[in-house]
């Protein structure tokens, strides 16, 4: 198996983001499958678990389309690909595996310009297996995170490209469908790390409070970072105006969707303070301002530039729940998403990221497997 291709996490993110047809085969067993996988706007995907291809079943090879010439076999961790993408090669397709499969995948990020001018640059990175953005805010040599994931090194690595010094990191929420970077960040930077209070109750985390700071400067030149309460995803989730131009909106208001307010097990309470958020906070705010959540949850959601994001207009257009003011419907229709399915181990993420549990990055890694749930709804963009 030494002698089969290999295509890296970063390879198959450049030729799906491309435009180029990806036929992927992925032989995880059934239920792994249906609950994760790797999509994308021009991508196939198919399901033929790895033991039918070691009882050498010859049904396999029905499912697979004589027409397709390139193929990414794709397995939990990189071998089973490799075994299947050897076999494939021999019956004369152009198969390479997925290095590391979705372990790897798990951990790739993908940092995007999202705009820059004299003032200012910021990124958005796209942690494409999990739908998970943070940001990176650029000025005058100083940088600010925005709900940075576990895998902190991407934030170094693209500040010192920048040359930039981490000062500040900010969680808008406490979140629960994956280990928040921030705490190691600060740790290894100095940075201020700032997180809602609300959101931490008995946790045993180090930070400082949001909420006590209305702005954050940045750099020589002032950049207004407007910290703006928008509960109802959690009690103290909070967005960042920038610049009067972009919302940092964490989980409140996603590209097609709002953040589900039951996972503190207070639907309707919260998706009251929700309606408030939307109806009386972010009503105040234009059009044009262009909202950056810190989820999706499909990958039509990014558009041709590769970002996941829209003016707040175009949601409030398209988004049926935004433009639904009887805050009694209102309410039943978010507290609903109480009935989805809830993130995987999100009680053990949030005890981990208020500090009151510790894991091995090993259990870590198998913690946050999967996809996120933390949108009560979605449109159709």
């Amino acid at each position: 198996m030494g002698n089969v291709p290999v295509i890296t996490p970063k390879e198959l993110h450049e030729k799906i983001a491309s435009g180029q047809p990806v036929f992927i085969l992925d032989v995880r067993n059934e239920d792994e499958y249906a609950n994760w996988k790797i999509e994308g706007k021009h991508v196939t995907s198919i399901n033929v678990p790895y033991f039918a291809f070691v009882e050498e079943d010859a049904s396999v090879w029905e499912a697979i389309p004589k027409d397709v010439k390139d193929i990414v076999v794709v397995c939990a961790k990189g071998g089973a690909s490799e075994f299947v993408a050897e076999q494939l090669r021999e019956k004369g397709y152009n198969a390479v595996s997925l290095k590391g499969g979705m372990l790897a995948w798990s951990q790739f990020y993908h940092p995007e310009l999202v705009a820059f001018d004299e003032n200012l640059k910021l990124y958005q990175v796209n942690r494409l297996a999990k739908g998970c953005l943070s940001y990176v805010l650029i000025s005058e040599g100083e940088a600010l995170v925005v709900d940075p994931n576990r895998h902190v090194d991407v934030y170094l690595e693209l500040a010192q490209k920048e040359g930039a010094t981490i000062r500040h990191i900010v969680d808008t929420h406490l979140h629960a469908d994956h280990i928040s970077g921030g705490p190691e960040l600060a740790k290894r930077t100095g940075a201020t790390y700032y997180l809602p209070s609300s959101d931490v109750q008995d946790g045993t985390v180090s930070f400082e409070p949001l909420e006590r700071h209305e702005q954050i400067h940045m750099g020589k030149v002032v950049v207004e970072v407007l910290a703006i309460p928008t509960p109802g995803h959690t009690p103290g989730s909070t967005s960042l105006l920038v610049n009067k131009k972009f919302l940092l909106s964490g989980d409140t208001i996603f590209v097609g969707g709002l953040g589900r307010p039951d996972l503190g097990g207070k639907a309707k309470e919260w998706a009251q303070m929700l309606y408030d958020t939307v109806f009386k906070t972010i009503a105040n705010l234009p059009d044009d301002v262009y909202v950056l959540p810190a989820h999706y949850a499909d990958v039509q959601e990014i558009n041709d530039r590769g970002i996941v994001g829209a003016t707040l207009g175009e949601i409030r257009r398209s988004n049926e729940i935004m433009r639904t003011q009887d805050r009694e419907r209102f309410t039943e229709t978010v507290a609903a998403s109480a009935q989805a399915e809830k993130p995987p181990n999100f009680e053990t993420i949030v005890a981990i990221n208020r500090g009151l549990q510790s894991v091995t990055p090993e259990e870590a890694t198998e913690l946050e497997i999967g996809p996120n749930r933390c949108a009560a709804h979605h449109s159709t963009l």
